[in-house]
């Protein structure tokens, strides 16, 4: 029904051309920055990432409550700002978590299920089974209690459709295996850091690559 507007001029008004519309928002899991809880994700579209997700209870909530003053100011700063956290801070995130949660979950505290090499060889599995499909796995490795990988996703699948799928699974077929149905197998959340170019990726591989020499497993990353 036209409006008084329009009755008394008797113009009518066109709907706006499709490429003058205001094109939706893009999502926030493919490009922007998110939060599901205790860590902030960055997401870029045709972006890498470095990602960890780890065991149920491996960090204790005091800990937790730490770690999370510690990088309180980054966080709330850009929030503050309503904007994406700039290199500087995703380097110092990245550094954050390097050196004081990756070194705490290294000490193997908490339950260490992936040392059995049965629950390992069914994570190392999945990771591999959509591999040049889904995504692209530049690095892995499956450490006592935690998984880091450098993952770029394919298609029309984000990263976090790609982790859901892999603990999803793996927490079913894992629970099974270890009969400790009904229990949490994986920490709700993980921790990813996106590949801001080559360079960036290359330090992000080198990481998981030199885990297992850094925590002591072995002397060589070839070993």
């Amino acid at each position: 029904m036209a409006n008084d507007e329009t009755k008394q001029s008797g113009i009518q008004r066109m709907p706006l051309p499709a490429d003058r519309r205001s094109a939706p928002p893009p999502s926030k899991l493919l490009s922007g920055l998110h939060s599901r809880g205790a860590l902030p994700h960055l997401k870029r579209a045709g972006g890498s990432y470095f990602v960890t997700f780890r065991l149920a209870g491996t960090l204790p909530q005091e800990v937790l409550m730490n770690l999370k003053r510690e990088r309180a100011v980054i966080i709330d700063h850009a929030a503050a700002e309503n904007r994406p956290l700039t290199w500087q801070e995703q380097q110092e995130l990245f550094n954050w978590y390097a050196e004081k949660v990756d070194k705490y979950l290294d000490a193997g505290h908490g339950d260490c299920w992936l040392r059995r090499e049965h629950v390992a060889s069914l994570v190392a599995s999945s990771l591999h089974f959509f591999a040049g499909e889904r995504y692209t796995l530049g690095a892995w490795v499956i450490m006592a209690n935690h998984v880091h990988v450098v993952v770029h996703p394919e298609g029309s699948w984000t990263l976090s459709k790609i982790l859901k799928s892999w603990k999803n699974y793996t927490a079913l077929e894992a629970t099974k295996l270890l009969q400790r149905a009904g229990q949490a197998f994986w920490q709700n959340e993980s921790y990813d850091h996106w590949c801001r170019n080559d360079e960036d990726r290359g330090r992000c591989i080198y990481y998981p690559t030199m885990n297992p020499v850094a925590a002591g497993l072995c002397k060589r990353a070839e070993d």
